[in-house]
């Protein structure tokens, strides 16, 4: 029995004891911590202090925050590159230093130290006014590899062990803190323990001979009560812990409900901010959701459209074959990406145009689950587009009466020369039949001879007659090098006129193109007087207008090129602008007329600089089979 108890003693010294190094260890473990993070706080804290003059609120919050009484810090200074105070907080005097310390506040030889060796060192314990002992931690600062200076905190051994010994320990140990000399400076109580249960270790940050010993106090083993004092506390972690867990559940289930109101409530407030039309429908087209947008859009409330299944309230009946057509093409997966149009009818009959875009709708398991669709009302962009396209005709026919205006002289004079010569060759035929020396072969070569400059009159009417009625735009196919001579038959008459040699290079065979050849016709005009006129004053040996055409990158390029004094850089900024013009009595719409027929056939118009002087500009198209 002796030695059973001798051995249960024993075994519980031994405990007591390993309990004493363990709780010893983690004593200092927590000590080392709190060095640590408080170094790194003052490093992060470093450059915003030494940088700047005054310190920003963020950088107070900081401090205030460095200073808690947690920490075991009591003031903060930092010093300059040259080891000068910069600034301090709280503000600080010599005063408070007592015996010895007085006049090496903060520590010079810390200060060298750690600049020295670019991390953080401490000083010497020393003590302070009310029995209390301090040390410091100089931090060094560096930036770009250039030292700025050290953040100095200083530490109270008295707060320090206040804070940092938790209170189960200060139950179970008294803790305190000898110097080199073995004396005592610190202690977490002045209570002195009963028992020689001792553990003393090196106190290392901030060492210099500080040793850190923990005392067990005097306790009696009692097994029933430690048991039933255990087991009670077992049960009331085991509780703390559920309860701290469905406490937790309880906070991530509400954060998430807030997050899922939250977002539910951005997005039907999106939606309802929307004005494109949004109608979502099932697999068999059933509407499971429209948006306040489409109800306006179609005069009906959403209670009313959800649940509808096709012919839908909304469908046109004259439009009604079409649009399920293209309901059936949306539900087998078929509608264009870029949309389709449709026409539709409002709840009180009128009808609107709609662009129409269809997705697929996909549930959050990655199932396909119906169709998404938006809907915008275009009726009244396509009415403008409608007025715009009259309105360009309307501009393009008048473009072609000027041009035709302009050149009513020329052209008379080149249709009065057939007429003239029927005139003379009908008064010849019918002298020489008065007086009968008119044979037979010889009237018919007069006759043959008539109907040939007939025919040049007829062909010169027809050119003109073509070239300025009005007619509805159309896209067929044609040869550009057929339109380019038919353009030349135009204005040859007026180029002879001015002296302006027409040089022609025309591929052979050039690809067809898709394209309205009246239009085609009055840009290759536009293009040929433009360049007569840049060559009004060239001497006529010179006039020299060049037009080509060729097959490049898929598209069939004409090109005019004109030996005139070329285009200056602020005249080629505007050159395309409407009603700007360079001629005395120019419209200043010639060319942005060509344009807009260029890009109505997916065609460019560019110019550049000729290299023999002047300027060429192409004319470009796509091929019919591009």
């Amino acid at each position: 029995m002796a030695a059973l108890l001798w051995l249960t003693h024993r075994q519980d010294s031994e405990e007591q004891r390993a309990t004493l190094i363990n709780d010893v260890l983690w004593m200092e473990q927590n000590l080392s911590f709190q060095f640590e993070r408080n170094s790194e706080l003052l490093a992060q804290l470093g450059p915003s202090l030494l940088k700047t003059a005054a310190l920003s609120p963020t950088t107070e919050a900081r401090v205030r925050q460095a200073l808690d009484a947690e920490s075991g810090l009591v003031r903060l200074l930092w010093l300059k590159e040259d080891g000068s105070v910069r600034g301090a907080q709280p503000p600080y005097t010599d005063s408070h230093l007592v015996g010895e310390a007085g006049g090496t506040f903060p520590s010079s030889a810390a200060y060298r130290l750690s600049r020295a060796m670019g991390r953080p060192s401490y000083s010497d314990a020393y003590s302070v006014i009310d029995n209390q002992t301090q040390f410091e931690v100089h931090v060094p600062v560096f930036e770009g590899g250039h030292y700025l200076g050290s953040v100095v905190g200083v530490y109270s051994l008295n707060n320090l062990l206040s804070r940092q010994v938790p209170w189960w320990f200060s139950e179970r140990y008294r803790v305190s803190v000898t110097n080199n000399l073995g004396v005592e400076i610190a202690a977490k109580s002045k209570v002195s323990p009963l028992s020689s249960l001792t553990y003393e270790m090196a106190l290392d940050p901030p060492g210099h001979g500080l040793s850190l010993t923990v005392t067990a106090y005097k306790s009696e083993v009692r097994w029933i009560s430690l048991l039933l004092m255990g087991s009670l506390g077992v049960l009331a972690a085991a509780i703390v812990w559920s309860l701290w867990q469905l406490r937790r559940h309880m906070l991530r289930r509400q954060a998430a409900e807030h997050a899922l109101r939250a977002e539910h409530a951005f997005r039907k407030a999106m939606e309802d901010s929307l004005n494109t039309g949004m109608r979502a429908r099932d697999l068999k087209g059933r509407i499971t959701y429209v948006n306040p947008a489409f109800c306006r859009m179609v005069g009906w409330s959403a209670d009313e459209l959800v649940g509808l299944v096709p012919p839908m309230p909304y469908w046109a009946p004259e439009a009604l074959e079409h649009t399920l057509t293209v309901h059936n093409m949306v539900l087998g997966g078929q509608a264009p990406v870029q949309g389709i149009e449709i026409r539709l009818m409002r709840r009180d009959g009128e009808r609107f145009d709609a662009l129409l875009i269809e997705a697929p709708l996909i549930d959050s398991d990655g199932k396909h689950i119906g169709w998404m669709g938006s809907m915008v009302d275009v009726t009244e962009q396509k009415r403008a587009q409608e007025l715009a396209r009259q309105q360009q005709e309307r501009l393009q026919a008048t473009a072609r009466l000027v041009t035709m205006g302009e050149m009513a002289s020329t052209l008379a004079h080149e249709l009065n020369q057939p007429l003239a010569a029927i005139s003379s060759y009908n008064t010849g035929c019918l002298n020489m039949i008065e007086h009968g020396q008119l044979s037979q072969p010889e009237l018919t070569g007069v006759l043959e001879k008539i109907g040939k400059q007939a025919q040049r009159a007829g062909q010169i009417i027809r050119r003109i007659h073509a070239f300025v009625r009005r007619s509805e735009p159309k896209c067929e196919p044609v040869d550009l090098n057929l339109i380019l001579r038919e353009a030349v038959g135009l204005v040859e008459p007026d180029a002879q006129r001015r002296g302006v040699q027409i040089q022609i290079d025309l591929e052979e065979p050039l690809p067809t193109v898709a394209a309205d050849p009246v239009m085609i016709e009055q840009v290759a005009i536009n293009l040929i007087r433009n360049g007569m006129d840049a060559m009004a004053e060239v001497p006529r040996e010179h006039c020299a207008l060049t037009l080509s055409t060729r097959l490049q990158d898929g598209m069939v390029v004409l090109s005019v090129a004109d030996r005139g004094k070329g285009i200056p850089p602020e005249v080629a900024e505007k050159l395309f602008a409407p009603f700007f013009t360079t001629k005395a009595e120019g419209m200043g719409m010639g060319l942005n007329i060509c344009r807009s027929i260029a890009e109505l056939h997916r065609g460019r118009l560019s110019f550049e600089a000729n290299p023999g002087g002047g300027t060429i500009f192409n004319f470009s198209l796509p091929t019919l089979s591009s």
